[in-house]
């Protein structure tokens, strides 16, 4: 059977990567699956006593994702979630089951109502909207065991669809901790910013010079992009890199 996620074991401790969608149905080598996942964890040795689940995913099917959520709650170990990037829709309730809940600096949450495509008469899409009211009240549990704002206040924030930066996580109890990502890691992210400000607005590039993290130059062999904060070897890679991405 293929493995829709990525686990690691380092002796006492297990760590599983959910970077893609949370699906009954996985194609691709991001996706998990509420199957795989029990599969994953009944599997794991009998000396694993703590599971790191790190998240980058922009949800799913909710089903899937309250199955993983109950899975990791009763499973009997320590579990710690973490959000390496987005947690939105069904893989923010999967980051719910965390004991400790890390948020790192550079991340968000995103929570909002159950959705669903569907077609019929007046009286099955009344009963279609009666079904996600009943959706959205479980989902609301997963939240409710750590938050410490009222329903209505969660009712709220998922009728306006909320992203939710880490300060306010840890401020309304979604999580437990802030971690910390060295600066280092946002150069890369800066230099997109450039570039696609650049398109959107249709600034030249040679424009757009030293911003503070990196110096922008267009000539006639192309873009050259460097960053003012790193050593020289760092430099060339960052400017290669990105050079081949606009090419």
């Amino acid at each position: 059977m293929k493995k829709y996620y990525d686990l690691v074991t380092t002796g006492q401790n297990a760590e599983i990567c959910i970077y893609g969608d949370i699906t009954s149905w996985p194609w691709t080598d991001g996706d998990t699956s509420a199957v795989g996942m029990v599969q994953a964890i009944k599997a794991l040795p009998e000396n694993i006593s703590n599971i790191n689940i790190r998240i980058n995913s922009y949800g799913g099917e909710v089903a899937e994702g309250l199955a993983i959520y109950n899975t990791l709650k009763t499973c009997g170990k320590h579990v710690t979630t973490m959000i390496d990037g987005f947690a939105c829709s069904a893989a923010s309730m999967i980051f719910m089951a965390g004991a400790e809940r890390i948020i790192n600096n550079s991340s968000l949450l995103m929570i909002h109502n159950a959705l669903t495509y569907t077609v019929g008469n007046a009286d099955q899409l009344r009963k279609e909207a009666d079904d996600l009211e009943k959706i959205n009240e479980q989902i609301i549990k997963t939240y409710m065991e750590h938050v410490n704002i009222t329903i209505d206040e969660v009712k709220k924030m998922m009728d306006d669809e909320t992203w939710i930066t880490p300060e306010e996580a840890l401020e309304k109890g979604f999580a437990s901790e802030i971690g910390n990502v060295p600066e280092s890691e946002n150069v890369m992210n800066s230099a997109r910013k450039l570039i696609f400000d650049s398109l959107v607005q249709k600034q030249p590039l040679n424009k757009i010079e030293n911003q503070g993290q990196i110096e922008v130059h267009l000539n006639e062999d192309g873009l050259h992009i460097q960053s003012t904060n790193e050593v020289p070897e760092q430099k060339t890679m960052l400017g290669t890199f990105l050079n081949a991405i606009i090419k």
